[in-house]
């Protein structure tokens, strides 16, 4: 059974996980974009915060200059299968 619970990011890091597993960086994204879509879900960090977040991202990629950086996403969120093991 699917758990339908609703998914609370603590850190800013967890919420661009869960960003990123949504789908939202499928297209090139601007800080101000993201910490509105943040702050649609109640979801409110400060700037610093947001932006180490986001350089640490290893899913992200970053392109302009400082101040004005876009991210997108390097590749899709895919659930990986466990590898069962024969014993």
């Amino acid at each position: 059974m699917a758990n339908n619970k609703l998914k609370v990011a603590k850190t800013a890091t967890e919420a661009m996980n869960l960003l990123w597993r949504n789908g939202f960086f499928r297209r090139w994204q601007t800080q101000p974009k993201i910490v509105a879509h943040l702050a649609e879900v109640e979801h409110n960090f400060e700037g610093p915060e947001l932006g180490m977040a986001l350089k640490r991202a290893k899913y992200l990629t970053r392109r302009g200059k400082r101040g004005s950086y876009e991210y997108i996403q390097k590749f899709p969120f895919v659930v990986e299968e466990p590898v069962a093991s024969s014993k």
